[in-house]
This record gives structure tokens, sequence and C-alpha cells, in this order.
């Protein structure tokens, strides 16, 4: 494959996998505010096992493409305060998502042992989930002055 064609087709997964995120997060956030009853928290997990493969497949297009010799170069994305600030946002969805996806992965286990997981902060993860599409929607305005440019750093 050429340097041309795997930076078009990495280029096409990232965006892809935030399309694929942002749908993901839209249905996690439908089904933590409806009735949390079996079929309910079944729906927020498959939503979120779709928003956790989305995010696997964002940061590691994002890591090949920033990192991997392809598109623009390390050199361009280190030397770019719009990257810097794409990564802080990133981070800041890491660490929005630190608490769900700790309780979800505990709702499965109790789930798998046949008993009743604990749905007590289903809201207060509705909100973060809100926050979470509000950040990635940011994410992809910083990427898209970023690849214009916008924000170099002095060398």
């Amino acid at each position: 494959m050429s340097g041309l064609t795997l930076a078009a087709v990495l280029s096409a997964l990232h965006l892809l996998a935030l399309g694929v995120g942002l749908v993901s997060l839209r249905g996690r956030g439908l089904a933590l505010a409806g009735t949390l009853d079996a079929e309910g928290r079944n729906q927020v997990l498959r939503h979120d096992n779709v928003w956790g493969l989305a995010a696997v497949l964002w940061v590691g297009t994002g890591l090949a493409r920033a990192f991997g010799g392809v598109e623009k170069g390390t050199d361009f994305y280190m030397s770019s305060g719009a990257f810097h600030l794409k990564m802080g946002l990133m981070a800041l969805v890491l660490v929005l998502e630190s608490w769900p996806m700790i309780t979800f992965l505990r709702w499965r286990l109790n789930i798998a042992r046949g008993q009743e997981p604990d749905t007590r902060h289903a809201r207060a993860f509705l909100w973060i989930n809100h926050a979470e599409g509000v950040v990635v929607v940011l994410m992809i305005f910083v990427a898209s002055f970023m690849a214009r440019g916008f924000g170099m750093l002095p060398r």
C-alpha cells in the first residue's frame, strides 16, 4: 500500500471512528435517560461497547497519523498548538470517561454474577456523556483548524 493510500485509509478510519463514537454516545445517553431495567442496562452497555471500540480506533488511527510517518509528519503535529489543544481535549474525554467506564465494568461483572448493578449514578453519567459529546465536537473543530496550519508554534 502506498503512503498516500495508507494516509487516506487512516484518515477515513479516523473520521469514521468519530462518527461511530458520537452516534454511540447519543445512544448511550438515550439509554441512560430511560428506564434502567435489564433491557435498559443492556442498551447502555451495548452503546458503551461501541463507544469503547470507536475510541480504540480513533486513538489508534490518530497515533498512526501523528507518529507513524504518514500524513504531515510528527514535526507538524508537535509544532502545532492546535494539536496540543486537541490532545488536551482528548485527555479531558479520558478523565470524564474514567468513572463511567469503571462503573460500567462493575455493572457487567454484577450482571454476569446474576446481581443487580448499582445504577444510582446514571443521571450523573448522562451529564458526563453530554459533556464528552461536546468535547468531541470541539475536537473536530480544533482538528479542522490544525490541519490548515492554525496555531503553529515558532520553531
